[in-house]
């Protein structure tokens, strides 16, 4: 876990298709991750996945990648690797994420 005075935390969110385990539990699926506030690296990750190995999946992919890089690498990654019912919503929770981060870093900008 990092440093939380240095660190970011971001969410992002979705619909769930209908009959997934996890929607048993959470109506949306979501992704959060905290960043390093310098340089935007995911330090953890984690998301509202049924099965711990398809959180361990996401956490893994997501660790040590820069937002700064934008979202299309992880989600070309998942389009490629995740073989399952949620991977549309798994691309729109991190399209949603990225737009959080990018909001963040406008307000940011505007602060000076």
């Amino acid at each position: 876990m990092g440093n939380t005075a240095q660190t970011l935390f971001f969410a992002g969110h979705a619909r769930l298709p209908q009959g997934m385990a996890a929607q048993n539990v959470f109506e949306s699926l979501s992704i959060t991750v905290e960043v390093d506030a310098r340089y935007a690296v995911v330090i953890e990750a984690s998301c509202t996945l049924a099965t711990e190995h398809g959180r361990v999946f996401i956490r893994d992919l997501l660790r040590g990648y820069s937002l700064l890089n934008g979202v299309a690498e992880p989600i070309a990654e998942i389009q490629r690797r995740y073989i399952g019912r949620a991977a549309s919503a798994l691309v729109a929770a991190l399209k949603d994420l990225e737009m959080q981060f990018e909001r963040c870093r406008a307000s940011f900008a505007r602060a000076g």
